[in-house]
């Protein structure tokens, strides 16, 4: 069974940075596309960020330039870098990802639990 844990969230100013981490762990045989995705509080799941197994990459316009996904897949690691954060960006921060694992041998999406970030103002 794969598992998807997210880690690095917390408290931050209004300005500053945070970087998240997401390890998939399990008996895996690959990895696809893998995102972060964010839930404010009343609000609609929404992405933030995606990167492809060869690196390609696509942001929400509400991050580009202040944001920076990048993976490990030697690790099966996945990071978002956040800079100059804004109270708007609070939210709990989830990791999905695609993955084919054993002993099924299936591509099922996963999904992390989610990692809080609060911006203050």
């Amino acid at each position: 069974q794969v598992q998807l844990v997210e880690s690095g969230g917390g408290l931050v100013q209004a300005g500053g940075s945070l970087r998240l981490s997401c390890v998939a762990s399990g008996i895996i045989v690959s990895i696809g596309t893998m995102g972060w995705y964010r839930q404010a509080p009343g609000k609609q799941r929404e992405l933030v960020a995606t990167i492809t197994s060869g690196g390609s990459t696509n942001y929400a316009d509400s991050v580009k330039g202040r944001f920076t996904i990048s993976r490990d897949n030697a690790k099966n690691t996945m990071y978002l870098q956040m800079n100059s954060l804004k109270p708007e960006d609070t939210a709990v921060y989830l990791c999905n990802a695609g993955v084919v694992s054993l002993p099924s041998l299936r591509y099922l999406e996963v999904w992390g639990q989610g990692t809080l970030v609060t911006v203050s103002s």
